[in-house]
């Protein structure tokens, strides 16, 4: 298997990165606060740090969560630019329930076309080439391992292809908007059997795309970076992420860096 010079790189820049959440994950951190009240802690910052320092000699323009954003009047003239979540689900990172991810995708053209995510508590990596049409999930015994070695034990990602009455709805346990309980109660009048099926972070991406939930149905906020590389995942298994507002695939490196709503699904 071929891989894509960009995509050797954001696998090593993430599990770098990874390694170094994980040093924090298991002090004792501080968490500040964001003018937006969204946490922050030494893990984002460090883990950002690294990040760039693989992808700057690059010489491909960089988004990141933890980045001064570049005004749209430069970035508008970018075909090609990273787009990062150095921690996403730092929520989850506080927590210490393990469901937080390093997100790293290539975008052109406004599309993902490389995306890699790295869950570090439990050293699983998702990457994919939509090019390709290729996605794949390793399960990893280190941070540190040879590039080889990943794509040795890397296995191809399915998502469900056969159809059943159950539905896998990706959703919180906890907490449904409204909206959500909408979507889910349509699937019911359709007379489905719905189960509910929770991850916290670009997780709920990968549940989809390895065939361990059919639907994803957004309807928060999420920022362009915490987006990206699931969609790039989902894209190159032959999944949409459709935008609720355009009925179109979610665009990226727009003058506004939020997403619309959006639905993931075959």
């Amino acid at each position: 298997m071929s891989i894509n010079n960009h995509l050797k790189i954001a696998i090593e820049a993430s599990l770098k990165a990874g390694e170094r959440i994980m040093e924090v994950y298991d002090s004792v951190f501080d968490v500040e606060y964001k003018d937006d009240k969204s946490p922050l802690t030494e893990a984002d910052k460090q883990s950002n740090d690294i990040i760039n320092s693989f992808l700057i000699p690059t010489e491909i323009p960089i988004i990141s969560e933890e980045n001064k954003q570049v005004d749209y009047a430069v970035r508008k003239t970018w075909d090609t630019c990273w787009v990062v979540d150095p921690v996403d689900g730092t929520k989850e990172f506080i927590k210490r329930n393990g469901e937080f991810t390093v997100n790293i995708a290539l975008v052109e053209q406004g599309q993902p076309h490389l995306g890699v995510i790295y869950v570090p508590a439990v050293k699983t990596l998702y990457f994919a080439d939509v090019t390709k049409e290729e996605a794949f999930k390793v399960e990893l015994d280190s941070h540190d391992v040879s590039f080889e070695e990943i794509m040795t034990k890397a296995k191809a990602l399915n998502p469900k292809t056969e159809k059943s009455n159950k539905i896998e709805v990706v959703g919180s346990r906890s907490h449904m908007n409204q909206d959500t309980l909408d979507f889910v109660e349509s699937l019911k009048n359709e007379g489905k059997d719905v189960e509910i099926v929770s991850k916290g972070s670009s997780l709920k991406f990968c549940l989809v795309a390895e065939g361990n939930a059919d639907v994803y149905p957004r309807y928060a906020p999420t920022m362009e970076w915490d987006t990206a590389a699931g969609q790039a995942i989902c894209n190159a298994v032959g999944l949409q992420v459709i935008s609720k507002e355009t009925d179109k695939p979610l665009q990226y490196n727009k003058e506004n860096l939020l997403n619309s709503y959006f639905l993931v699904s075959r």
